[in-house]
């Protein structure tokens, strides 16, 4: 990033290694990579101490079922939650149906824990051997809890590949060419989007002009100079200097998010099950608190502008599928009270201390 006055002008690449204009490899497709990493070997190690049913094994398994739950669920839930129009969308070229066009982004992390609920299931009701003998069950509670504690890293780098990309905005806290804090970004990405300032796209049409090649429209020719202020060279660093006093000031939401949902929830977790607890509690805990802390933290990340609804008596879509959460964590505590059975996990407890999970 370019220090600017007092803000930061964001000029990250979203890609790690670009071939082409569209093709490389991309942060957000390596956020995913290391979250999956994360979470098996954070399972692993659980199987390990024997804090869990699951063998090394059968975490096997389980990680091909949530990356399948993630990769589905996240997707399907952003079509539903969040554009409509992708499910019905079958022009263009390969792959033909908006739903798979996955290189232009849109996830949900709701999506994505409704598709993680569902391999939980799968994953609790263990595999067939060859003589017909079910092995590897595992309570349903239990997994939650398992998948609730290996989800935190995979949310960090998920919104830290936000906050690369330069989307999911924050409010603006200081217009262009107005002082603003040191720790406020300009992205320079708003513009086109929906929030950008007022008066912004006036301001910018003679620089745009400047850089236009052929009949490129005013939205090609922006995406033509981003791409040359993040190559990092001395023509973008110049381009970057012109550009800077035209873009506003922001919070940096993602940071935000990726702080709240990856550090502070994680750690939270960490605590919780120092001690064996009844399958269900951290589930039921990573809920609550996931759902407090994305109610608080969309009070400053800016809804998606192409809604046609933003909000909804005065919650966006995030806090209204956050409140939902609050009430799943309610009756996920409920069903732990009810059916939870015996303790499991707590690795705090010496190897050997208690009795290490039977496996079936």
């Amino acid at each position: 990033m370019t220090l600017t006055l007092a803000a930061w002008l964001h000029t990250l690449s979203p890609f790690l290694v670009r071939f082409t204009d569209e093709l490389g490899i991309r942060w957000y497709g390596l956020s995913y990579v290391l979250g999956f990493l994360a979470g098996w070997a954070w399972l692993r190690y659980l199987a390990r101490r024997g804090l869990t049913p699951l063998s090394e094994q059968r975490v096997g398994d389980a990680m091909v079922a949530l990356v399948l739950g993630v990769v589905v669920g996240g997707r399907l839930g952003y079509c539903l939650f969040y554009q409509q129009s992708l499910l019905t969308d079958f022009s263009g070229g390969f792959p033909f149906w908006g739903v798979l066009r996955l290189t232009q982004g849109g996830m949900s992390s709701h999506g994505g824990m409704l598709g993680v609920a569902a391999a939980a299931w799968w994953i609790s009701r263990g595999v067939r051997d060859t003589q017909g003998e079910v092995r590897f069950r595992a309570p349903l509670l239990h997994v939650f809890d398992l998948v609730a504690l290996a989800a935190t890293p995979g949310l960090l780098f998920g919104r830290l590949a936000n906050f690369i990309n330069g989307e999911l905005l924050g409010k603006v806290v200081a217009m262009p060419g107005e002082p603003a804090p040191s720790w406020a970004v300009k992205f320079p990405q708003e513009a086109f989007t929906g929030h950008a300032p007022p008066g912004q796209a006036q301001a910018l049409s003679p620089l745009i002009h400047a850089y236009r090649v052929g009949a490129e429209s005013d939205e090609q020719t922006y995406e033509r100079m981003l791409r040359l202020i993040q190559s990092g060279g001395q023509s973008g660093r110049e381009l970057a200097a012109k550009l800077e006093p035209f873009i506003a000031a922001r919070h940096p939401s993602q940071l935000y998010q990726g702080l709240c949902e990856g550090l502070l929830i994680g750690a939270a977790l960490w605590i919780i099950w120092k001690r064996p607890r009844t399958p269900g509690v951290i589930g039921a805990a990573f809920l609550g608190i996931y759902g407090v802390l994305r109610i608080a933290t969309e009070t400053i990340r800016l809804p998606d502008a192409d809604l046609a609804v933003q909000r909804i008596a005065g919650l966006s879509r995030g806090q209204w599928l956050s409140v939902l959460m609050l009430a799943g964590a309610g009756a996920l505590a409920w069903a732990a009270w009810k059916w939870g059975g015996a303790s499991l996990g707590g690795w705090g407890v010496r190897p050997g201390a208690t009795d290490s999970p039977a496996r079936s």
